[in-house]
């Protein structure tokens, strides 16, 4: 059985871990770009603190070193809409960002009326958000980014039923995860996994299995998805649990691609994802 650390180590895509206790509001997504004709890897966590909302932008190249890395503390979001500089060997990359009109659901993560985006001389590195970039000046002038997300990692809450979404492959159909486990005053538990509201894993007896991994089909490719639902049930009722799901070939040979100079090109190849869902027990 394969477990976690070696899911995501060497050269795998590493999203960064939390503590149980700091890092229960955080978003955290890794992109597959193009920085100076070279694959890179930037990484945008999104957290929400008592102090508001928090943004931080790495980037690293292909051999995990990190080139530049910054953040927005909560108390300069009170100047919701600005840019600022991460100085990078031979240039420099601009960080832009205007969360003035931004709506926010039940995380920390904007899910409308924002944008950010890093900017090397006039090439755009990564856009997110949905915002018109004519509103920036530097963004307006800059090319299109072919940026992919290959991996993603979220804390969800609930009592019994967790959802999450996830696109498998990049070009691919967007999918409604759904993670089913009762374990309040149940002798057996059983854990059961949806995609699209239709059961794609059922694991019983879950006292004797409680870690575990097995492959399914989602779009006829193969997706594995590994749990560990050891502090549900051995722990306290409040505890975490952590599920994977992971598609596609090692993010080690995605690293190792060189950027397409041709946009068609880019957008034709099938990049595999990486979800990580902690998932938190409520009262």
């Amino acid at each position: 059985m394969r477990d976690f650390a070696s899911c995501l180590s060497h050269g795998a895509v590493q999203v960064a871990q939390s503590s149980s206790s700091g890092g229960q509001n955080m978003v955290q997504c890794a992109y597959l770009a193009c920085l100076r004709g070279k694959t890179c890897r930037v990484t945008v966590t999104w957290s929400k603190v008592a102090m508001g909302q928090a943004l931080a932008i790495a980037i690293h190249d292909y051999s995990n070193r990190c080139l530049c890395k910054t953040e927005v503390k909560p108390w300069l979001f009170s100047k919701m809409k600005g840019s600022k500089v991460m100085e990078l060997d031979g240039g420099n990359v601009e960080v832009i960002w205007d969360l003035s009109s931004a709506k926010f659901a039940a995380g920390p993560e904007p899910v409308e009326g924002f944008h950010v985006a890093l900017v090397h001389d006039l090439e755009a590195v990564l856009v997110l958000g949905d915002l018109r970039k004519e509103e920036h000046q530097v963004l307006s002038d800059a090319s299109h980014s072919d940026a992919v997300m290959i991996a993603r990692k979220e804390h969800i809450y609930a009592k019994k039923v967790y959802s999450a979404k996830a696109r498998f492959v990049d070009i691919g159909q967007l999918h409604h995860i759904s993670i089913e486990c009762d374990t309040a005053g149940v002798r057996d538990p059983s854990l059961e996994i949806k995609i699209d509201k239709k059961k794609v894993l059922q694991v019983k007896r879950l006292a004797w299995k409680f870690r575990g991994n097995q492959t399914i089909s989602v779009d006829g490719l193969p997706v594995e998805v590994l749990w560990d639902v050891h502090d549900w049930l051995f722990t306290s009722s409040s505890g975490c649990a952590v599920f994977l799901f992971q598609s596609g070939q090692s993010m080690e040979k995605f690293l190792l691609r060189t950027c397409s100079q041709n946009g068609k090109e880019a957008r034709t190849h099938r990049f595999g994802f990486t979800l990580i869902l902690n998932a938190w027990k409520t009262e």
